[in-house]
Protein backbone atom coordinates (compact mmCIF):
# COMPACT_ATOMS: atom_id res chain seq x y z
CA UNK A 1 0.00 0.00 0.00
CA UNK A 2 1.24 3.54 -0.51
CA UNK A 3 1.47 4.86 2.65
CA UNK A 4 1.16 8.27 1.53
CA UNK A 5 -2.09 7.45 0.30
CA UNK A 6 -3.63 5.83 3.14
CA UNK A 7 -5.37 6.87 5.76
CA UNK A 8 -5.82 10.13 3.20
CA UNK A 9 -8.55 11.58 5.54
CA UNK A 10 -10.48 9.88 8.50
CA UNK A 11 -12.59 12.72 10.13
CA UNK A 12 -14.77 12.45 13.22
CA UNK A 13 -18.50 11.66 12.32
CA UNK A 14 -19.60 15.35 13.71
CA UNK A 15 -17.15 16.69 11.08
CA UNK A 16 -18.11 14.77 7.89
CA UNK A 17 -16.98 11.28 6.53
CA UNK A 18 -15.07 8.79 8.03
CA UNK A 19 -13.55 7.33 5.00
CA UNK A 20 -10.12 6.04 4.46
CA UNK A 21 -8.32 4.93 0.99
CA UNK A 22 -5.00 3.67 -0.08
CA UNK A 23 -3.05 3.17 -3.95
CA UNK A 24 -2.18 -0.76 -4.40
CA UNK A 25 0.75 -0.82 -5.89
CA UNK A 26 1.96 -4.23 -7.78
CA UNK A 27 3.22 -5.17 -4.66
CA UNK A 28 0.08 -4.79 -2.55
CA UNK A 29 -0.92 -8.05 -1.22
CA UNK A 30 -4.82 -8.42 -1.29
CA UNK A 31 -4.05 -9.44 2.15
CA UNK A 32 -3.35 -5.54 3.09
CA UNK A 33 -6.25 -4.50 1.23
CA UNK A 34 -8.81 -6.77 3.63
CA UNK A 35 -6.55 -5.87 6.49
CA UNK A 36 -7.12 -2.27 5.35
CA UNK A 37 -11.05 -2.73 5.44
CA UNK A 38 -10.70 -4.68 8.95
CA UNK A 39 -8.91 -2.21 10.91
CA UNK A 40 -11.54 0.68 9.30
CA UNK A 41 -14.40 -1.27 10.25
CA UNK A 42 -12.75 -1.86 13.87
CA UNK A 43 -12.20 2.10 14.16
CA UNK A 44 -15.74 2.41 13.48
CA UNK A 45 -16.79 0.65 16.12
CA UNK A 46 -14.07 1.08 18.83
CA UNK A 47 -13.58 5.13 17.92
CA UNK A 48 -16.51 5.75 17.04
CA UNK A 49 -18.87 3.29 19.01
CA UNK A 50 -21.13 2.25 15.90
CA UNK A 51 -22.32 -1.42 15.51
CA UNK A 52 -20.46 -3.65 13.60
CA UNK A 53 -21.50 -7.54 13.20
CA UNK A 54 -18.53 -9.85 12.35
CA UNK A 55 -20.71 -11.10 9.98
CA UNK A 56 -20.61 -7.44 7.87
CA UNK A 57 -16.97 -7.48 8.90
CA UNK A 58 -16.19 -10.90 7.34
CA UNK A 59 -18.35 -9.32 4.49
CA UNK A 60 -16.56 -6.00 3.77
CA UNK A 61 -13.40 -8.09 4.03
CA UNK A 62 -14.52 -10.58 1.19
CA UNK A 63 -15.98 -8.10 -0.71
CA UNK A 64 -12.66 -5.88 -0.77
CA UNK A 65 -10.49 -9.07 -1.82
CA UNK A 66 -12.88 -9.76 -5.23
CA UNK A 67 -12.83 -5.91 -6.42
CA UNK A 68 -9.41 -5.63 -5.26
CA UNK A 69 -8.48 -8.87 -7.22
CA UNK A 70 -10.47 -7.92 -10.05
CA UNK A 71 -9.04 -4.47 -10.52
CA UNK A 72 -5.38 -6.09 -10.04
CA UNK A 73 -6.35 -8.74 -12.64
CA UNK A 74 -8.10 -7.12 -15.27
CA UNK A 75 -6.70 -3.58 -15.35
CA UNK A 76 -3.42 -2.12 -16.15
CA UNK A 77 -1.54 0.08 -13.12
CA UNK A 78 -2.58 0.76 -9.60
CA UNK A 79 -6.25 0.77 -8.23
CA UNK A 80 -7.76 3.01 -5.56
CA UNK A 81 -9.61 1.56 -2.39
CA UNK A 82 -11.97 3.85 -0.49
CA UNK A 83 -14.34 2.90 2.52
CA UNK A 84 -16.31 5.22 4.01
CA UNK A 85 -18.70 4.85 6.82
CA UNK A 86 -22.16 6.21 5.38
CA UNK A 87 -24.54 5.67 8.62
CA UNK A 88 -25.77 2.43 9.53
CA UNK A 89 -23.29 1.34 6.34
CA UNK A 90 -19.62 1.17 4.73
CA UNK A 91 -19.12 2.15 0.96
CA UNK A 92 -16.35 0.29 -0.73
CA UNK A 93 -15.18 1.58 -4.02
CA UNK A 94 -12.41 0.30 -6.20
CA UNK A 95 -11.23 2.33 -9.07
CA UNK A 96 -8.55 0.93 -11.83
CA UNK A 97 -7.57 2.49 -14.86
CA UNK A 98 -9.90 -0.11 -17.19
CA UNK A 99 -12.84 0.95 -18.97
CA UNK A 100 -13.89 -2.31 -19.64
CA UNK A 101 -17.42 -3.31 -17.75
CA UNK A 102 -17.34 -5.94 -15.42
CA UNK A 103 -19.36 -8.90 -16.75
CA UNK A 104 -21.52 -11.03 -14.60
CA UNK A 105 -22.21 -14.47 -15.95
CA UNK A 106 -25.09 -16.14 -15.58
CA UNK A 107 -25.07 -18.07 -12.35
CA UNK A 108 -23.99 -21.75 -12.63
CA UNK A 109 -22.98 -23.72 -9.75
CA UNK A 110 -21.32 -26.06 -12.45
CA UNK A 111 -18.57 -23.00 -13.68
CA UNK A 112 -15.84 -23.38 -11.35
CA UNK A 113 -14.61 -20.36 -10.91
CA UNK A 114 -15.56 -16.28 -11.82
CA UNK A 115 -18.25 -15.96 -9.01
CA UNK A 116 -17.02 -13.08 -7.31
CA UNK A 117 -19.62 -10.50 -8.69
CA UNK A 118 -22.13 -12.98 -8.30
CA UNK A 119 -21.15 -12.98 -4.44
CA UNK A 120 -20.54 -8.92 -4.26
CA UNK A 121 -23.75 -8.53 -5.93
CA UNK A 122 -25.64 -11.25 -3.63
CA UNK A 123 -24.62 -9.16 -0.13
CA UNK A 124 -24.47 -5.84 -0.97
CA UNK A 125 -27.23 -3.99 -0.45
CA UNK A 126 -26.11 -1.86 -3.71
CA UNK A 127 -23.73 -2.33 -6.64
CA UNK A 128 -22.88 0.57 -8.98
CA UNK A 129 -20.45 1.20 -11.87
CA UNK A 130 -19.70 4.24 -12.97
CA UNK A 131 -17.44 5.18 -16.07
CA UNK A 132 -14.72 7.26 -15.07
CA UNK A 133 -12.31 9.72 -17.54
CA UNK A 134 -9.56 7.71 -17.34
CA UNK A 135 -11.11 4.23 -15.71
CA UNK A 136 -13.84 2.78 -14.21
CA UNK A 137 -15.22 2.64 -10.24
CA UNK A 138 -17.25 -0.09 -8.40
CA UNK A 139 -19.02 1.09 -5.30
CA UNK A 140 -20.62 -1.35 -3.05
CA UNK A 141 -22.47 -0.59 0.39
CA UNK A 142 -22.75 -3.15 2.73
CA UNK A 143 -25.07 -2.87 6.04
CA UNK A 144 -22.92 -2.80 9.21
CA UNK A 145 -25.15 -4.78 11.25
CA UNK A 146 -26.91 -7.73 10.36
CA UNK A 147 -29.99 -8.36 8.24
CA UNK A 148 -30.70 -11.87 7.22
CA UNK A 149 -34.66 -11.03 6.75
CA UNK A 150 -34.12 -8.33 4.02
CA UNK A 151 -35.06 -9.28 0.32
CA UNK A 152 -32.22 -9.32 -2.11
CA UNK A 153 -34.54 -7.76 -4.39
CA UNK A 154 -35.19 -5.07 -2.28
CA UNK A 155 -31.20 -3.67 -2.18
CA UNK A 156 -30.99 -1.62 -5.37
CA UNK A 157 -28.18 -3.51 -7.56
CA UNK A 158 -27.65 -1.08 -10.09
Amino acid sequence: MDAAARDEGQEPIGRGPVAVSATLKGSTRIAEARAMAHGFLTTVRTDHGIPVSARAMDVAQLVVSELVTNARKYAPGPCLLRLELREDAVQISVWDRSDVQPSVLAANPERVGQHGLEIVMAVSQSFRVREERGGKQITVTLALTDDLEGDAADRGVV
